[in-house]
């Protein structure tokens, strides 16, 4: 055998050690977690994620941990009979407020709906310190959360959200001041994708003490807010015979009237469904369309009250009370994601915008006689929000473009400025300022001016992937992602 046969066969020895001892690294490092993990631009990054069994049990332990700890004056609630098949409450004894508490939260009902009151992302309640110190705000509490991807909805001091724990979906009450959890409400269910990994996307809606939740996969639940207890449940896609989507349902419940209105996506007239608030009786279905990610949102435009719905492949009004077709303007994208909110813009014209390279437009809406006519004002690439939603303050709008932080003029889509690179995070408008939930969990405060990007305070906040919207109700903020859940108190001091 040559000099250079044995140098080879040292070399390959060599290569199968180093082959081996990376194969053995991988697999420890995978038993302790480590996973590829995509970010909102499908780039991949290495990190240390918690398996769900794991994660279901810290929360468990949590949870057992505050019921077992009283309770100021505690209250529990009625305990409902579960069932195999529909598991009931989990009531947890709770602080009763006095009734002469002046502390707003408990009696606010304002953010009662996902992105506020108007799906618009604005927080008009009352004014927000928006003086934070340099080392950032200090959390009311912080604890662990479930995964998925929704919001908060807020009402008389209970923050409700849903979550998945190991194989059920959950939804959830927490105190506001405390988050302390109050009960909950299971069922097996357990929606998973790739990309965005596992648990419920679409954030509750609360109207008149009860609480309307869209689970993953279709499971639509109407809850008491103060037990938990069922009232009524169906599941929206059999019900209307139609495929979930790729990335689950994730339209949050829009309440109008004495209706419930969702988005299943089915053909033959069952695209929109809506069903009776307080017996789940379906009261109408319409259009054939394949939805997207959009939730419904209320509007007035023309005079004429609506509903805003954004399918996979146009965005289109439609009348609350039937589903009959108003107007439609076609929007098609990759993967049919259509997923951030309209913006109403005074009387008649509707900002929309996605990701993918799709961009940006503002139509016009005239109505003649009950029918309207569309014009496009204008569309460009300078938004593009991916599956986050713009805000707009006099006259201009702001929003991720992908992941940087931009202004543009709503009247001309003209570029303001662009700066701050928050990943595919969140936004939230409050006193003229932004508050960004990065996609890695920080807090930013950033001043809503057309003349610059001017960020006023960063830190961070809660750790993870964060997708989700923060919400806010008597001056608190509520955040959350798939790892954990927090609360800031923003309510200026007291003079």
């Amino acid at each position: 055998m040559g000099q250079s046969d044995r140098m080879l066969r040292r070399l390959l020895r060599k290569a199968a050690i180093v082959l081996v001892i990376f194969i053995v690294a991988g697999a420890l490092l995978y038993s302790f977690g480590l996973r590829v993990v995509l970010d909102g631009g499908g780039i991949p990054h290495l990190q240390f994620v918690e398996s769900a069994n794991a994660q279901a049990e810290k929360i468990e332990r949590h949870r057992e941990g505050q019921r077992t700890t009283p309770a100021a004056a505690p209250t529990p609630g009625p305990a409902a009979a579960p069932s195999a098949e529909s598991p009931g409450p989990v009531p947890v004894a709770r602080a009763a407020p006095a009734a002469a508490d002046p502390d707003p939260v408990l009696h606010s009902t304002y953010w009662s709906d996902f992105r506020g009151p108007s799906r618009d992302g604005h927080y008009r309640e009352q004014p927000i310190r928006t003086s934070w110190p340099s080392g950032g705000l200090q959390p009311k509490w912080k604890q662990p959360s479930g995964a998925g991807y929704a919001s908060f909805a807020v009402a008389n001091g209970r923050a409700f959200t849903i979550e998945q724990r190991g194989a059920e979906e959950v939804v959830a009450a927490y105190d506001v001041a405390t988050g302390r959890e109050l009960w909950t409400n299971r069922w097996k269910a357990r929606f998973s994708e790739s990309m965005g990994g596992d648990g419920p996307r679409a954030t509750p809606t609360w109207r008149d003490g009860r609480v309307y939740a869209l689970g993953g996969q279709g499971e639509l639940r109407a809850l008491d807010d103060a037990t938990g207890k069922q009232i009524w449940r169906t599941n929206i896609l059999d019900d209307a015979g139609a495929e979930n989507l790729m990335w689950g349902m994730s339209a949050s419940p829009l309440v109008y009237r004495d209706s419930v209105i969702v988005l299943p996506g089915g053909n033959s007239g069952r695209s929109v469904a809506a069903y009776d608030l307080l017996t789940g009786k379906r009261l109408w279905s319409a259009l054939d369309d394949r939805q997207g990610y959009s939730s419904p949102q209320l509007a007035t435009i023309g005079g004429v009250e609506q509903v805003l719905v954004f399918s996979a492949s146009r965005l289109m009004g439609i009348t609350p009370d039937r589903g009959e077709l108003l107007w439609e303007y076609p929007w098609k994208t990759q993967y049919d994601v259509n997923a951030s909110q309209p913006l109403v813009i005074g009387d008649n014209h509707v900002f929309l915008s996605t990701g993918y390279g799709s961009g940006a437009a503002v139509i016009e809406l005239t109505q003649d006689g009950g029918k309207f006519s569309v014009r496009e004002v204008w569309r460009n690439i300078r938004m593009k929000n991916q599956f986050t939603s713009s805000i707009l303050l006099d006259g201009y709008i702001y929003g991720l473009d992908e992941s940087i932080l931009a202004c543009v003029d709503a009247e001309t889509g003209q570029l303001k400025w662009k700066g701050g690179r928050y990943g595919y995070g969140q936004t939230l408008l409050a006193s003229g300022h932004l508050i960004v939930i990065t996609e890695q969990g920080e807090l930013v405060l950033v001043r809503a001016t057309p003349e610059r990007h001017e960020e006023i305070a960063k830190f961070p906040a809660i750790e993870g992937k964060t997708w989700n919207h923060p919400a806010m109700a008597g001056g608190i903020l509520l955040i959350r992602n798939g790892a954990e859940m927090a609360a800031f108190d923003l309510r200026p001091p007291a003079r």
